[in-house]
């Protein structure tokens, strides 16, 4: 019998749990460099990659709206696939939370030296991790209520942004920068000035910008009325990417022209000190601040369901199923939190961890990707094993499983990219290792267990 988590996600959470999901601090503190080093085509990539993650998820979501007892995108990878893909993507997903969630952790801990210099880096991660979890232990709503918040803030200097600058653009306002207007997206050296290499490279740096898009697929268990909640939430996704990164970075580079973008700082400190905001710098670090918070509660929640996911399954201690008053699984939560206070173990003995913390997210973007080709791969199996719910479905993929095969040979043109790129080759070799680890420790349990963990069926 599976055990269930209680439905508290209203529609407006999952809202803007979705939005969150597709506004990471890469836009605001990366956004310079990938426009210094790409230039206005990084627009189109953008548009691209933006296309091909809404297909992405149109696939999870047909799937999630096929069978409502999925709890999380491994439970469709256990059904579709088999035990051992859902035990590999549970732990994959898993470890790129944990990763990423450490890195976040640090970011909140840099972004409050701002404010608090002599502050010890350990002491804030500390705090940061114990303030997320008393609020996840709460109960669902709660975690729904954070995101919906710090969504909130996320979106709210976005549009000031957005909408600021096209004032600046329609009356050609003159800067230190030069004239604003929309002239600047190809007058300096063109939209492609780096070439055709410089576009591809830019790949990369944008599919990074999305981790956390797929977080929808975890609140399935929790969501009051999925049915119409999460195809809702998916199908505004293409408008988002629109607004949220095509919008805000054409306004920024119709008003920086993109040579002059400063790589180490964020745009979007820069666009608001030119119109004479005094605390330009304070209020972006704020936001980042809570962009921070926002992921490394995301990664506290996704984990935490997995794992509860995992011992549903029997692929990981029973423990893990134990659910307070609240209906929130209490102990995955302590578990996951535990494991995230590495990193303040990390800030204690290691002040400046900033490079460390660059491989560990690259390792973790890697591992996500590999995660997102299995549940595309579980579409596959899906509209195989389950053609008359594929051909009824109210909520399909567009293009059905043609498009499924676009999708994988996207992700693996992004997989390819990164193993030829310096910066994030190292992430590559990482990975092969860890799926050695995982297959081994699976076929271990089998054979202790004498049983596949493990019958399918669980999820409902």
């Amino acid at each position: 019998m599976a055990h269930k988590l209680n439905r508290e996600l209203s529609n407006r959470h999952i809202q803007l749990i979705a939005i969150g999901g597709a506004i990471g601090t890469g836009l605001f503190l990366g956004a310079g460099q990938s426009i210094s080093l790409t230039g206005p085509s990084i627009l189109l990539t953008y548009i691209i990659v933006g296309f091909v993650l809404f297909m992405f998820m149109r696939a999870m979501g047909e799937m999630l709206i096929s069978n409502t007892q999925y709890k999380t995108f491994a439970d469709i990878a256990h059904d579709q696939i088999g035990p051992l893909a859902g035990f590999l993507t549970g732990w994959t997903y898993w470890l790129t939370w944990i990763t990423s969630g450490m890195a976040e952790i640090t970011a909140v801990a840099k972004y409050v030296e701002y404010w608090l210099p002599e502050l010890p880096n350990w002491i804030t991660s500390l705090a940061c991790i114990l303030i997320l979890m008393t609020l996840n232990l709460a109960s669902t709503k709660m975690f729904g209520e954070l995101e919906f918040w710090f969504s909130i803030i996320k979106v709210v200097t976005i549009i000031a942004l957005i909408v600021i600058g096209i004032v600046m653009i329609c009356f050609a306002f003159n800067t230190h920068y030069g004239t604003t207007g929309l002239s600047n997206l190809y007058s300096h050296g063109g939209f492609f000035p780096h070439g055709a290499s410089g576009f591809l490279m830019s790949f990369q740096m944008v599919v990074f910008s999305f981790t956390g898009i797929e977080i929808v697929g975890i609140t399935a268990g929790e969501t009051k009325d999925p049915r119409k909640t999460i195809p809702k939430a998916i199908n505004n996704v293409p408008i988002r990417i629109l607004i949220f990164y095509v919008g805000a970075l054409a306004v920024i580079m119709s008003i920086i022209p993109w040579n002059q973008a400063n790589p180490d700082n964020s745009p979007f400190v820069a666009l608001f000190a030119l119109i004479g905001v005094p605390f330009a710098a304070g209020l972006i670090n704020f936001v980042v601040l809570t962009a921070a918070s926002s992921s490394c509660n995301s990664g506290i929640f996704a984990n935490s369901r997995i794992l509860f996911g995992l011992a549903d399954k029997k692929q990981v201690h029973p423990l893990l199923l134990k659910q307070n008053k609240q209906g929130v699984p209490f102990v995955a939560i302590m578990v996951t939190c535990l494991l995230l206070s590495i990193t303040v173990i990390m800030n204690y003995f290691i002040p400046n961890a900033t490079q460390v913390f660059f491989y560990v997210t690259s390792l973790s973007t890697i591992l996500l990707i590999i995660n997102w080709m299995f549940i595309m791969h579980a579409y596959v199996k899906y509209s195989k094993n389950e053609p008359q719910s594929h051909k009824t479905s109210s909520f399909k993929l567009p293009g059905g499983l043609t498009m499924a095969y676009f999708v994988q040979i996207f992700f693996v043109f992004v997989l390819v990219i990164l193993a030829v790129t310096p910066e994030t080759r190292s992430g590559m070799y990482i990975t092969p290792l860890w799926f050695i680890f995982l297959i081994a420790v699976y076929y271990k349990a089998v054979k202790k267990s004498g049983d596949l963990s493990l019958s399918r069926g669980n999820t409902g």
